[in-house]
């Protein structure tokens, strides 16, 4: 498979889950799998574009494979998001004057 970008691989959610899942530690492809309604080789199909990605590496103990998230690329995202942080910043001032003002009444 070809490297896939940061991007691309981030637009599908079941590959956004997987990457959640993996905030807490590495994890066996089964033991992820089972947190899917999918088949095993559609999850694995899922891993195999993070790890395109860099976003995932695996590390084979015997039978198994583990993930491990690799956050390295998402630096990527954070320096595209950047610029738009200032909206996001001025809603929530906004949605916590609404909360200050709902709760002084």
């Amino acid at each position: 498979m070809a490297d896939v970008d940061v991007f691309s691989a981030l637009a599908n959610p079941v590959r956004r889950k997987l990457l959640e899942s993996l905030q807490g530690g590495p994890r066996a492809a089964g033991e992820l799998a089972g947190d899917f309604e999918l088949s095993r080789p559609a999850v694995s199909e899922h891993l195999a574009v993070l790890k395109s990605a860099r976003l995932v590496r695996e590390e084979p103990r015997g039978r198994h494979r583990y993930y491990h998230l690799e956050p390295g690329p998402l630096a990527e995202v954070e320096e595209w998001l950047h610029p738009f942080e200032r909206y996001w910043r001025a809603r929530m001032r906004s949605l916590r004057a609404l909360l200050d003002e709902e709760e002084s009444s």
